[in-house]
């Protein structure tokens, strides 16, 4: 999904640990004590029934009675951790119900990385080449068919909107898969440097855009258009057959992983203008 070689080497984030963010085990669609809160977030560890088996995730909503569109959050190779729960949380303040699985259920809880991890070092990138078969298309859309139906029954959802769905790095071809596991549902989708969104696999992502009713957001890194130049193009003609409106942009410059805190290629400016862009399609397309 996501090539090896175009990662970043160091990936840090200090206050990632097993002991301070392990998820607790609890009953199916159930929710554990709050792992973090404030004056306008509640931040709670949950678990959700999936057709094959029980996934741990962390679920975000804004503090207070209302109802909120809800938006499915696919992280990067490294699943769920504290960048993506912030991530999570700054959604949440912004009018959203959040949810973000950890890719890895089937195999281990998050976090399933501790601490510093290099992808220069092929002893670090062998931790997740042995969870990354666990993640299939298939197994994807019935993931994804669960999630959804968890978020539609929180009671701080709004059904009445779509919902939306986000993904970076290998989550990019996620959000694709959710949207077309979920077409009634999911109203827009974003991937932020995604990897494997057009290949020539039976069950490419990109082949799922007829069978969707998204809008979509393609934020594209300058050295994965570099090394895949036609990527942007193929996606350009996809959305317009499909009649489905989407922005397709390259940020040039930019490395893959750009707009995740705790890469060394993170960056900032760049990553608040995709963050800004995000914020405006799920308000034109969830409401």
């Amino acid at each position: 999904m996501c090539d090896d070689d175009i990662h970043p080497g160091l990936v840090h984030d200090p206050r990632l640990s097993r002991r301070a963010f392990g998820l607790m085990t609890v009953a199916a669609t159930g929710i554990a004590t709050v792992a973090r809160a404030d004056d306008k977030v509640e931040e709670k560890d949950v678990t959700v029934k999936t057709a094959d088996g029980v996934a741990d995730a962390a679920l975000f909503y804004p503090k207070g009675k209302g109802k909120w569109p809800a938006v499915l959050l696919w992280p990067d190779i490294m699943s769920l951790r504290p960048v993506f729960r912030d991530m999570g949380r700054r959604l949440a303040e912004a009018g959203y119900v959040v949810l973000v699985p950890n890719l890895y259920y089937r195999v281990r809880k998050a976090p399933v990385i501790d601490g510093r991890f290099d992808f220069s070092k092929p002893d670090d990138r062998a931790k997740l080449m042995t969870l990354r078969p666990s993640v299939t298309p298939a197994g994807t859309a019935r993931d994804a068919e669960a999630y959804v139906a968890f978020l539609d029954a929180q009671p701080q959802t709004d059904k009445t909107k779509k919902i939306g769905t986000q993904g970076y790095c290998m989550g990019g071809p996620l959000a694709f898969y959710t949207a077309g596991a979920a077409p009634g549902r999911i109203g827009a989708v974003a991937t932020f440097h995604g990897g494997g969104l057009v290949s020539k696999d039976a069950d490419s992502p990109h082949l799922l855009i007829p069978k969707t009713h998204a809008e979509y957001l393609i934020e594209i890194a300058g050295n994965d258009d570099q090394r895949e130049p036609d990527v942007k193009d193929q996606l350009k003609a996809a959305f317009a057959s499909a009649k489905r409106p989407a922005q397709v942009e390259v940020f040039g410059g930019s490395n893959h992983g750009w707009t995740v805190k705790g890469s060394q290629v993170y960056d900032e400016p760049a990553a608040e203008r995709a963050w800004s862009n995000l914020l405006a399609l799920y308000k034109r397309a969830l409401g």
